[in-house]
Protein backbone atom coordinates (compact mmCIF):
# COMPACT_ATOMS: atom_id res chain seq x y z
CA UNK A 1 0.00 0.00 0.00
CA UNK A 2 1.45 3.39 -1.03
CA UNK A 3 0.26 6.86 -1.97
CA UNK A 4 1.45 6.95 -5.57
CA UNK A 5 1.77 10.24 -7.49
CA UNK A 6 0.25 13.43 -6.12
CA UNK A 7 -0.28 15.25 -9.41
CA UNK A 8 -2.19 12.67 -11.45
CA UNK A 9 -5.43 10.89 -10.61
CA UNK A 10 -4.89 7.19 -9.88
CA UNK A 11 -4.57 5.08 -13.04
CA UNK A 12 -5.10 1.68 -11.43
CA UNK A 13 -8.49 2.31 -9.87
CA UNK A 14 -10.12 1.17 -6.62
CA UNK A 15 -11.10 -2.51 -6.66
CA UNK A 16 -14.78 -3.47 -6.40
CA UNK A 17 -16.24 -2.47 -3.03
CA UNK A 18 -13.23 -0.37 -2.00
CA UNK A 19 -13.49 3.32 -1.21
CA UNK A 20 -11.29 6.13 -0.01
CA UNK A 21 -11.31 9.70 1.23
CA UNK A 22 -8.38 11.67 -0.11
CA UNK A 23 -7.68 15.14 1.33
CA UNK A 24 -4.99 17.37 -0.17
CA UNK A 25 -3.52 20.78 0.48
CA UNK A 26 -2.17 22.61 -2.57
CA UNK A 27 -0.47 26.00 -2.29
CA UNK A 28 1.12 28.63 -4.52
CA UNK A 29 3.71 31.36 -3.98
CA UNK A 30 4.06 33.47 -7.14
CA UNK A 31 5.99 36.73 -7.54
CA UNK A 32 7.26 36.45 -11.14
CA UNK A 33 5.90 35.56 -14.55
CA UNK A 34 7.05 34.44 -17.99
CA UNK A 35 6.93 36.56 -21.14
CA UNK A 36 5.26 36.01 -24.50
CA UNK A 37 7.70 33.29 -25.64
CA UNK A 38 8.35 29.87 -24.11
CA UNK A 39 11.39 30.55 -21.94
CA UNK A 40 13.13 29.78 -18.67
CA UNK A 41 13.60 33.51 -17.99
CA UNK A 42 11.34 35.13 -15.40
CA UNK A 43 10.40 38.76 -14.95
CA UNK A 44 8.74 40.55 -12.02
CA UNK A 45 4.97 40.12 -12.03
CA UNK A 46 2.53 43.01 -11.75
CA UNK A 47 0.94 41.20 -8.81
CA UNK A 48 2.27 38.93 -6.09
CA UNK A 49 -0.09 36.01 -5.49
CA UNK A 50 -0.27 33.55 -2.59
CA UNK A 51 -2.88 30.75 -2.54
CA UNK A 52 -3.91 27.81 -0.36
CA UNK A 53 -6.41 25.31 -1.78
CA UNK A 54 -7.54 22.44 0.47
CA UNK A 55 -9.33 19.72 -1.47
CA UNK A 56 -10.91 16.36 -0.69
CA UNK A 57 -11.83 13.53 -3.06
CA UNK A 58 -14.23 10.69 -2.35
CA UNK A 59 -14.04 7.58 -4.55
CA UNK A 60 -15.76 4.19 -4.82
CA UNK A 61 -14.95 1.18 -7.00
CA UNK A 62 -18.17 -0.20 -8.48
CA UNK A 63 -16.32 -2.97 -10.31
CA UNK A 64 -12.64 -3.78 -10.78
CA UNK A 65 -12.79 -1.58 -13.90
CA UNK A 66 -15.09 1.37 -13.01
CA UNK A 67 -14.59 4.01 -10.33
CA UNK A 68 -16.52 7.21 -9.64
CA UNK A 69 -15.18 10.18 -7.69
CA UNK A 70 -16.47 13.43 -6.24
CA UNK A 71 -14.17 16.33 -5.37
CA UNK A 72 -14.71 19.45 -3.24
CA UNK A 73 -12.26 22.36 -3.12
CA UNK A 74 -11.77 25.45 -0.96
CA UNK A 75 -9.60 28.44 -1.88
CA UNK A 76 -7.94 31.26 0.04
CA UNK A 77 -5.70 33.79 -1.69
CA UNK A 78 -3.80 36.98 -0.94
CA UNK A 79 -2.72 39.29 -3.75
CA UNK A 80 -0.83 42.59 -3.87
CA UNK A 81 -0.53 45.03 -6.79
CA UNK A 82 3.25 45.42 -6.74
CA UNK A 83 3.25 48.12 -9.43
CA UNK A 84 1.29 50.49 -7.19
CA UNK A 85 3.31 49.42 -4.17
CA UNK A 86 6.64 50.14 -5.90
CA UNK A 87 5.37 53.57 -6.99
CA UNK A 88 4.53 54.44 -3.39
CA UNK A 89 0.79 54.25 -4.04
CA UNK A 90 0.03 51.77 -1.29
CA UNK A 91 -0.40 48.52 -3.14
CA UNK A 92 -3.12 47.20 -0.79
CA UNK A 93 -3.72 43.50 -0.37
CA UNK A 94 -6.69 41.84 -2.06
CA UNK A 95 -7.81 38.74 -0.22
CA UNK A 96 -10.71 36.32 -0.51
CA UNK A 97 -11.70 32.94 0.91
CA UNK A 98 -14.49 30.60 -0.11
CA UNK A 99 -15.56 27.43 -1.91
CA UNK A 100 -13.95 26.68 -5.26
CA UNK A 101 -15.03 24.27 -7.97
CA UNK A 102 -16.66 20.86 -7.54
CA UNK A 103 -15.68 17.94 -9.77
CA UNK A 104 -17.57 14.75 -10.61
CA UNK A 105 -15.72 12.17 -12.66
CA UNK A 106 -15.74 8.57 -13.74
CA UNK A 107 -12.77 6.40 -14.64
CA UNK A 108 -12.92 3.24 -16.71
CA UNK A 109 -9.92 0.90 -16.91
CA UNK A 110 -10.35 -1.40 -19.95
CA UNK A 111 -6.75 -2.68 -19.89
CA UNK A 112 -4.92 -4.04 -16.84
CA UNK A 113 -1.15 -4.26 -16.98
CA UNK A 114 0.60 -7.58 -17.52
CA UNK A 115 3.05 -8.06 -14.63
CA UNK A 116 5.22 -10.34 -16.79
CA UNK A 117 5.22 -8.25 -19.95
CA UNK A 118 5.19 -4.67 -21.24
CA UNK A 119 1.41 -4.13 -21.42
CA UNK A 120 0.45 -1.14 -19.19
CA UNK A 121 -2.80 -0.37 -17.44
CA UNK A 122 -4.88 2.08 -19.47
CA UNK A 123 -7.68 4.18 -17.98
CA UNK A 124 -10.08 6.69 -19.52
CA UNK A 125 -10.98 9.81 -17.53
CA UNK A 126 -14.20 11.84 -17.89
CA UNK A 127 -14.83 14.84 -15.61
CA UNK A 128 -17.30 17.68 -15.30
CA UNK A 129 -16.33 20.72 -13.22
CA UNK A 130 -19.10 22.82 -11.67
CA UNK A 131 -18.32 26.45 -10.68
CA UNK A 132 -19.27 26.41 -7.00
CA UNK A 133 -17.14 29.54 -6.55
CA UNK A 134 -19.66 31.51 -8.60
CA UNK A 135 -22.57 30.24 -6.53
CA UNK A 136 -20.88 31.33 -3.29
CA UNK A 137 -19.25 34.53 -4.60
CA UNK A 138 -15.59 33.49 -4.29
CA UNK A 139 -13.36 35.90 -6.23
CA UNK A 140 -11.06 34.84 -9.07
CA UNK A 141 -7.29 34.95 -8.42
CA UNK A 142 -4.85 36.44 -10.94
CA UNK A 143 -4.26 34.13 -13.87
CA UNK A 144 -7.68 32.52 -13.44
CA UNK A 145 -6.41 29.24 -11.94
CA UNK A 146 -6.27 27.77 -8.47
CA UNK A 147 -2.91 26.13 -7.64
CA UNK A 148 -2.00 23.26 -9.97
CA UNK A 149 -3.11 20.03 -8.37
CA UNK A 150 -3.97 16.36 -8.76
CA UNK A 151 -6.89 16.85 -11.13
CA UNK A 152 -6.49 18.45 -14.57
CA UNK A 153 -6.35 22.24 -14.11
CA UNK A 154 -9.44 24.09 -15.35
CA UNK A 155 -10.42 27.75 -15.54
CA UNK A 156 -11.71 29.25 -12.32
CA UNK A 157 -15.48 29.81 -12.40
CA UNK A 158 -16.21 27.86 -15.61
CA UNK A 159 -18.37 24.82 -16.32
CA UNK A 160 -15.78 22.52 -17.90
CA UNK A 161 -15.80 19.08 -19.50
CA UNK A 162 -12.53 17.14 -19.47
CA UNK A 163 -11.68 13.91 -21.24
CA UNK A 164 -8.37 12.13 -20.86
CA UNK A 165 -6.42 8.93 -21.06
CA UNK A 166 -3.93 7.61 -18.50
CA UNK A 167 -1.42 4.78 -18.37
CA UNK A 168 0.64 3.04 -15.71
CA UNK A 169 3.33 0.35 -15.77
CA UNK A 170 5.04 -1.26 -12.80
CA UNK A 171 8.66 -2.28 -13.39
CA UNK A 172 9.62 -3.14 -9.85
CA UNK A 173 11.00 -1.19 -8.00
CA UNK A 174 9.91 1.55 -10.45
CA UNK A 175 6.44 2.65 -11.52
CA UNK A 176 5.76 4.89 -14.52
CA UNK A 177 2.48 6.78 -14.92
CA UNK A 178 1.27 9.39 -17.34
CA UNK A 179 -1.74 11.03 -18.90
CA UNK A 180 -3.09 13.66 -21.26
CA UNK A 181 -6.33 15.59 -20.68
CA UNK A 182 -8.34 17.94 -22.93
CA UNK A 183 -10.64 20.49 -21.26
CA UNK A 184 -13.44 22.47 -22.91
CA UNK A 185 -15.14 25.31 -21.00
CA UNK A 186 -18.65 26.49 -21.79
CA UNK A 187 -18.78 30.13 -22.95
CA UNK A 188 -19.00 32.73 -20.19
CA UNK A 189 -20.88 36.01 -20.11
CA UNK A 190 -19.48 39.30 -18.84
CA UNK A 191 -20.67 42.90 -19.25
CA UNK A 192 -23.18 41.95 -21.91
CA UNK A 193 -20.67 40.01 -24.02
CA UNK A 194 -20.12 36.30 -24.53
CA UNK A 195 -16.61 35.21 -23.50
CA UNK A 196 -14.82 32.37 -25.27
CA UNK A 197 -11.54 31.31 -23.58
CA UNK A 198 -9.22 28.85 -25.31
CA UNK A 199 -9.36 25.14 -24.52
CA UNK A 200 -6.79 23.53 -22.23
CA UNK A 201 -4.45 20.55 -22.40
CA UNK A 202 -2.94 19.06 -19.23
CA UNK A 203 -0.03 16.61 -19.44
CA UNK A 204 1.48 14.42 -16.72
CA UNK A 205 4.43 12.02 -16.54
CA UNK A 206 5.52 10.44 -13.24
CA UNK A 207 8.42 8.15 -12.37
CA UNK A 208 8.25 6.49 -8.94
CA UNK A 209 11.04 4.58 -7.20
CA UNK A 210 9.73 2.49 -4.30
CA UNK A 211 12.62 2.00 -1.89
CA UNK A 212 10.80 -0.10 0.72
CA UNK A 213 7.64 -2.08 -0.12
CA UNK A 214 6.86 -2.77 3.54
CA UNK A 215 6.75 0.92 4.50
CA UNK A 216 5.38 2.22 1.20
CA UNK A 217 8.40 4.52 1.15
CA UNK A 218 9.70 5.97 -2.09
CA UNK A 219 10.28 9.09 -4.11
CA UNK A 220 8.75 10.43 -7.33
CA UNK A 221 9.65 12.82 -10.11
CA UNK A 222 6.39 14.29 -11.41
CA UNK A 223 6.47 16.29 -14.65
CA UNK A 224 3.53 18.62 -15.29
CA UNK A 225 2.38 20.63 -18.30
CA UNK A 226 -0.53 23.08 -18.56
CA UNK A 227 -1.18 24.46 -22.04
CA UNK A 228 -3.70 27.13 -23.03
CA UNK A 229 -4.72 26.72 -26.67
CA UNK A 230 -5.55 29.42 -29.21
CA UNK A 231 -8.73 27.67 -30.37
CA UNK A 232 -11.89 26.02 -29.04
CA UNK A 233 -13.54 22.71 -29.86
CA UNK A 234 -16.81 24.54 -30.71
CA UNK A 235 -15.10 26.65 -33.39
CA UNK A 236 -15.69 30.05 -31.73
CA UNK A 237 -12.82 32.52 -31.93
CA UNK A 238 -10.99 32.98 -28.61
CA UNK A 239 -11.78 36.41 -27.12
CA UNK A 240 -10.95 35.92 -23.42
CA UNK A 241 -7.91 34.97 -21.37
CA UNK A 242 -4.52 34.71 -23.07
CA UNK A 243 -5.59 34.94 -26.72
CA UNK A 244 -2.08 34.00 -27.90
CA UNK A 245 -2.04 30.93 -25.64
CA UNK A 246 0.12 30.05 -22.65
CA UNK A 247 2.29 27.22 -21.35
CA UNK A 248 3.61 26.10 -17.97
CA UNK A 249 6.12 23.25 -17.63
CA UNK A 250 7.22 22.06 -14.21
CA UNK A 251 8.73 19.24 -12.20
CA UNK A 252 7.98 18.07 -8.68
CA UNK A 253 10.09 15.87 -6.40
CA UNK A 254 7.77 13.92 -4.09
CA UNK A 255 8.27 11.64 -1.09
CA UNK A 256 5.58 9.06 -0.29
CA UNK A 257 5.16 6.91 2.79
CA UNK A 258 2.73 4.65 4.68
CA UNK A 259 1.38 5.49 8.15
CA UNK A 260 -0.75 2.34 8.65
CA UNK A 261 -2.20 -0.46 6.52
CA UNK A 262 -5.04 1.89 5.46
CA UNK A 263 -3.49 5.38 5.68
CA UNK A 264 -0.76 6.59 3.30
CA UNK A 265 0.58 10.04 2.43
CA UNK A 266 2.94 12.05 0.25
CA UNK A 267 4.44 15.55 0.10
CA UNK A 268 6.21 17.53 -2.61
CA UNK A 269 6.93 20.92 -4.14
CA UNK A 270 6.17 21.65 -7.79
CA UNK A 271 8.60 24.09 -9.42
CA UNK A 272 7.98 25.54 -12.92
CA UNK A 273 11.03 25.19 -15.19
CA UNK A 274 9.73 27.08 -18.24
CA UNK A 275 6.68 29.04 -19.27
CA UNK A 276 4.93 31.41 -21.64
CA UNK A 277 2.34 34.04 -20.65
CA UNK A 278 1.99 32.34 -17.25
CA UNK A 279 2.87 32.83 -13.61
CA UNK A 280 6.08 31.51 -12.14
CA UNK A 281 6.24 30.33 -8.53
CA UNK A 282 6.45 27.32 -6.27
CA UNK A 283 3.58 24.96 -5.45
CA UNK A 284 3.96 23.05 -2.14
CA UNK A 285 1.42 20.26 -1.67
CA UNK A 286 0.50 17.39 0.62
CA UNK A 287 -1.68 14.30 0.10
CA UNK A 288 -3.13 11.67 2.41
CA UNK A 289 -5.36 8.65 1.69
CA UNK A 290 -7.81 6.98 4.07
CA UNK A 291 -8.79 3.60 2.61
CA UNK A 292 -11.77 1.40 3.49
CA UNK A 293 -13.56 -1.54 1.95
CA UNK A 294 -16.92 -3.31 1.98
CA UNK A 295 -15.23 -6.47 0.66
CA UNK A 296 -12.50 -7.33 3.14
CA UNK A 297 -9.11 -5.74 3.69
CA UNK A 298 -8.32 -2.78 1.40
CA UNK A 299 -5.94 -3.66 -1.42
CA UNK A 300 -3.39 -1.56 -3.31
CA UNK A 301 -4.79 -0.23 -6.56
Amino acid sequence: MSNGPILISGVDISPKGQFHAHPFIFAQVSENRYGNQLTTNRQPAQAHLYQIAPQVNFAYGWTDHIETEFSLKWLAFWERDTGKFNRGEGGPWTTNTGPADMSIFIKYRPIVQDPDGWRPSVTTFNQIVLPAEKWFGTDKPSGGFAPLGRLPATRFGSITWTEGIEFRKNLRPFRISGGMFYSYSLPGHEKGENKYPGDLVNTRLVIEHILDDRNGFGYNLEFVGLHGLTFRADGHAVNAGEKSGFNTLGVQPTIQFKFTETIVGAAGVLVPIAGQNSLDGIFPNFSIYFFGSTAGKPRMR
